[in-house]
C-alpha cells in the first residue's frame, strides 16, 4: 500500500528541500515591485514581476536597514535573499534581506563579491590598522581638486590649527582613469613622508563610488606605510576603502576634525599642565624651605655656641633654684629659732627672778630645791634680780604642797 502524508509534512518536505538548497539560501532576483504594502508591523509585503512570471517577496522589519530607497510599485529593484516555503499555504517566497534600485544591484554584487575575497585575505583585520598620530604636522589628501570635500578639509583644518601643513594631490575620483588617479596619489604621498593621509569625496550613487571599490585602490591604502583615513561618501555610505583603511570616517570634515588636532584645546592644555607644574613646583618649594628651616634650626641648637647659652641659661635657673631655697631655709631656721627662744625663755632662771622669784644655791654651787639638802647653820646663797644673798639656815620646816591647780597647806 502507498504511504499517505499529511498535507503539513509534505510542506514541511518541501520547505526543507528549499533550505538545503544553497543557490536560493543566497540569490538575488531582478523586477518590478508590485502590491507593494507597507505593514503596521514594519514588515513590506510586495511581489516582484517580469514579463515571464510573479514571485512573492516580503521583508521582516529587523531587516528594513537593507533597504535605502522607499519603496513603491514599478520601481525596478534587485533584491538579495533567500527562498523558502511558507508553510501553512504552502506556497514558496523571497524573504528579502536587502533590495537596490535596478541599475544598482550588478555593482552592489560585484561590491559583496570583492569585499569577501578581501575579508578573507586578511585585509580588514584590525591587527593591520595603524594609529592616527595624535598631533600631525603634515597631512596629505587625495581628492578632487575643485570639490567640497577640500574646501570643508581646509575651512576645518585652517579653524582647528592653522599651523598644519596641507599636501593636496589632484586625483579623479570618479569616472575612467579615477582608479590609477587615486592609486597614484596614495603612492606619491606615502613617499613625501607626510604624517596621515585623507582619501575621500563626497557622497553620491554606488556608480559615483565605485573607484573607491575596486581592488588596486584597497590594495593601494593597505600597503601604504603612512596611516590612511578613508572619508568616502556619506553617513549611509560604506565603501571597499573604508573596510581596508586604518580609520573610516563617513565625510571629509569628519576626517578633518580627526586628522587635525584643535590647537585650543592643545593650548589649553599646556596651560593646566603649565598651572599643575608651577603648583607643584610651588609646593616642592615650601616643603625644602621648611626642610632648610628644620635643619637649620637643629644645626644652631647643636652649635657649640647654642650648648653653651643653653648650659649658662640652666646654671642660671640652678643658682636662681639654690638663692630661692638658701632664703626658705634661713627663713625656717630663723622661725625655729624663734620657737627655741621663746621656750628658753620660758626655762630662763633669770626670767624667773625678773617675775619676783630667787635662786638658792648651797656653797658649792648646786641648787637647793628641797630642805633636805641644807643644814641647820649651813650657809645658803639667794640669788636675785639684782645681785646675791648671803644667809644661813636657822631652822628647817617641811611643807605638804598639793601638785594640782594651786597650793594646798596644811
Amino acid at each position: 500500500m502507498n504511504s499517505i502524508y499529511s498535507v503539513g509534512q509534505v510542506n514541511a518536505y518541501i520547505k526543507n528541500m528549499f533550505n538545503q538548497d544553497f543557490m536560493l539560501n543566497r540569490i538575488y532576483v531582478k523586477g518590478e515591485v508590485s502590491n507593494c504594502k507597507y505593514h503596521t508591523s514594519g514588515h513590506i509585503y510586495f511581489s516582484l514581476k517580469d514579463e515571464t512570471g510573479t514571485i512573492a517577496c516580503v521583508m521582516f522589519a529587523g531587516q528594513r536597514k537593507g533597504l535605502a530607497f522607499p519603496m513603491k510599485n514599478g520601481d525596478r529593484v534587485v533584491a538579495g535573499g533567500s527562498i523558502s516555503v511558507y508553510e501553512r499555504d504552502g506556497k514558496y517566497q523571497l524573504y528579502a534581506r536587502e533590495i537596490t534600485l535596478e541599475g544598482a544591484g550588478l555593482l552592489y554584487e560585484r561590491f559583496l563579491a570583492l569585499k569577501k575575497e578581501l575579508e578573507e585575505m586578511g585585509m580588514f583585520a584590525q591587527e593591520y590598522k595603524q594609529p592616527i598620530p595624535k598631533y600631525a604636522g603634515k597631512i596629505g589628501v587625495v581628492t578632487a581638486p575643485t570639490g567640497a570635500a577640500i574646501q570643508d578639509i581646509r575651512n576645518i583644518a585652517g579653524r582647528r590649527n592653522p599651523y598644519v601643513q596641507l599636501i593636496l594631490y589632484p586625483a579623479l575620483v570618479q569616472g575612467e582613469g579615477a582608479v590609477q588617479s587615486i592609486v597614484k596619489g596614495i603612492q606619491t604621498l606615502d613617499r613625501l613622508g607626510v604624517d596621515v593621509i585623507i582619501v575621500g569625496r563626497g557622497g553620491g550613487s554606488i556608480e559615483d563610488l565605485w573607484a573607491f571599490n575596486e581592488e588596486a585602490v584597497a590594495r593601494a591604502i593597505f600597503q601604504c606605510q603612512t596611516p590612511v583615513i578613508s572619508a568616502v561618501g556619506h553617513e549611509t555610505d560604506t565603501t571597499i576603502a573604508d573596510y581596508v583603511a586604518d580609520l573610516r570616517v563617513p565625510t571629509p570634515s569628519g576626517a578633518a576634525e580627526l586628522a587635525v588636532a584643535d590647537i585650543r584645546t592643545f593650548f589649553d592644555t599646556l596651560g593646566n599642565y603649565r598651572q599643575k607644574m608651577d603648583r607643584a613646583m610651588e609646593n616642592r618649594l615650601l616643603i625644602l624651605r621648611q626642610n632648610l628651616k628644620y635643619y637649620q634650626t637643629r644645626l644652631e641648637h647643636g652649635s657649640p655656641s647654642y650648648r653653651i647659652q643653653e648650659m649658662r641659661t640652666h646654671l642660671m635657673d640652678c643658682e636662681g633654684k639654690l638663692e630661692n631655697a638658701m632664703r626658705n631655709q634661713i627663713y625656717l631656721a630663723r622661725q625655729r629659732l624663734n620657737i627655741y627662744i621663746e621656750r628658753m625663755k620660758g626655762l630662763s632662771p633669770l626670767d624667773k627672778l625678773n617675775q619676783g622669784f630667787s635662786y638658792v644655791e648651797d656653797g658649792q654651787g648646786h641648787g637647793v630645791t628641797s630642805i633636805s639638802q641644807a643644814e641647820i647653820g649651813d650657809r645658803l646663797l639667794i640669788r636675785v634680780t639684782d645681785g646675791t644673798l648671803e644667809t644661813e639656815v636657822k631652822s628647817k620646816k617641811r611643807e605638804e604642797r598639793n601638785t594640782g591647780n594651786g597650793p594646798d597647806r596644811k
